[in-house]
């Protein structure tokens, strides 16, 4: 196979695995549109009622994390944050455990009506869906991304569900920032009235 060849087989398959993304809200499939227009309210509601955005994951999914976190309190004005610093994740590693590192700070800084994005390619990763099962019982509304198995256990745990078939880590890495983009920039280009197609066009 050449280069080329590959290259045209890599965006065939991408772009399957980004038509072929599903949102789910419990056992129902829900339409992108619909799964926008509420993670759309939910914003305007935190942004209203000062509540918070927190996004967890590990590896590349921390980067999809931190990055995203950045731009939706720089771009979005919606307060945002992540559990990423070294020193948090060591030391509830080594006082407590791994599994915990995101579920604890999570205990400790969530008020009712924040909003939790738990990011897994697996969806099989203990301390996300820990992360995802302590937010639930501090009353927060959860957001899931997953891709690999279609079954995989954390993408039931949410009230939206975002799931990428893809077995690619870099094709599902890449289209949960997609996913959490999207989430953004609808909410900044239907209520900010922020042309987010063309806002770094040359003037």
């Amino acid at each position: 196979m050449s280069s080329q060849s590959f290259f045209e087989s890599y965006v065939a398959r991408f772009q399957e695995a980004l038509t072929g993304t599903e949102v789910w809200s419990g056992k129902q499939p829900v339409a992108y549109g619909e799964a926008l227009d509420t993670s759309r309210e939910w914003l305007k509601e935190a942004h209203r009622l000062g509540r918070k955005l927190m996004i967890i994951g590990n590896g590349g999914s921390a980067g999809v994390a931190s990055h995203m976190a950045i731009d939706f309190w720089k771009n979005g004005g919606v307060r945002a944050m992540t559990f990423n610093d070294g020193a948090l994740l060591t030391c509830i590693s080594n006082d407590i455990s791994y599994d915990e590192v995101f579920s604890t700070p999570i205990r400790q800084f969530a008020d009712e009506g924040d909003i939790v994005a738990c990011i897994s390619s697996s969806g099989n990763s203990v301390n996300i869906r820990n992360g995802a099962l302590a937010a639930a019982e501090k009353g927060c509304k959860i957001i899931t991304l997953s891709g690999f198995q279609p079954d995989n256990p954390l993408r039931d745990m949410g009230h939206l569900n975002f799931f990428v078939p893809s077995h690619s880590y870099g094709f599902v890495e890449t289209l949960h920032q997609f996913v959490l983009h999207s989430i953004l920039d609808v909410k900044m280009y239907l209520d900010d009235k922020r042309d987010v197609f063309h806002k770094n066009s040359p003037m």
